[in-house]
């Protein structure tokens, strides 16, 4: 008898602990109940949705818009109104089937008279000022001999004056020779009403300066070599401060091989770059 009345004991103890259950599905089946109670009462008023729809599309048709230079929306949703006829009219070319899309890479003549923004006209001003400014130092490097000494290049960032140390400087130092000033004074002339900034790199090789040097690294006399050059424009030349900046990278940025001669006297240099404020 002590036996079966644990085991009943255990059974009842397991039913319950069970009970919850059947109070969860109740609640389950009530909610889901509830919501399709509440689906069936819902009911939309087509009436109403018509209204809504027809007085926001007569409010579109009659307001103006921005697009298009401030034309508005048609007659039809979706629909914009230009000033000009569609292409289908008298004139068009009869070379141009329906389904032929248009040439993109010809200029239309709506594309010649449209008016440039106030950012396209400072950037053909640019582009203008620096391909002048281009063809004046070329003309004065070839007419001065000068082409193994300067270098003009018209690259991304701007136009690119590169002037080699045996120009400007003697062996590992940082003070002008009097021979550069005629053509410093050239550039500077150049500069003085220039629109934009003017940056100047000072660039080493990759041979440490002598023991007996005025200089602890090439760090040092990179950016020395590009200071003389900046001095020289702001102290003699009584330039705007405010259009330049200097920097010095010793041999980080090389242009030629260091491990020959030629390379190396390639690396030694001054960049002198106008560059530009604006982009396409």
């Amino acid at each position: 008898m002590s036996r079966r009345s644990k085991r009943r004991g255990k059974r009842e103890t397991i039913d319950h602990r069970d009970r919850w259950m059947i109070t969860y599905a109740d609640l389950i089946t009530l909610l889901l109940i509830f919501f399709v109670i509440m689906y069936a009462m819902s009911n939309l008023d087509s009436g109403k949705y018509d209204v809504v729809t027809q007085s926001l599309q007569n409010t579109f048709n009659a307001s103006d818009s921005i697009l298009e230079l401030g034309e508005g929306l048609g007659e039809k949703p979706g629909q914009t109104i230009t000033e000009t006829p569609p292409s289908d009219v008298q004139g068009e070319d009869p070379s141009k089937g329906e389904g032929n899309p248009p040439d993109s890479g010809t200029a239309t003549p709506d594309d010649d008279n449209k008016p440039l923004t106030e950012r396209e006209e400072q950037f053909r001003s640019q582009e203008q000022e620096l391909q002048n400014l281009f063809n004046v130092i070329t003309q004065y490097i070839e007419d001065n001999k000068l082409e193994n000494q300067i270098f003009v290049a018209d690259k991304p960032q701007g136009l690119s004056i590169t002037l080699s140390d045996r120009f400007l400087f003697d062996q590992g130092q940082a003070a002008l020779k009097d021979g550069a000033a005629p053509t410093l004074s050239k550039l500077a002339s150049l500069f003085r009403d220039l629109n934009t900034v003017v940056s100047i790199e000072g660039h080493t090789d990759n041979v440490p300066v002598g023991a007996n040097s005025a200089y602890t690294d090439n760090w040092q006399l990179s950016g020395e070599r590009a200071l003389s050059v900046l001095r020289f424009f702001l102290d003699t030349e009584k330039l705007n401060p405010d259009g330049f900046q200097y920097a010095g990278y010793a041999d980080t940025r090389p242009t030629g091989d260091n491990t020959t001669a030629a390379g190396r006297q390639k690396n030694r240099r001054v960049e002198i770059t106008v560059l530009r404020q604006l982009q396409p």
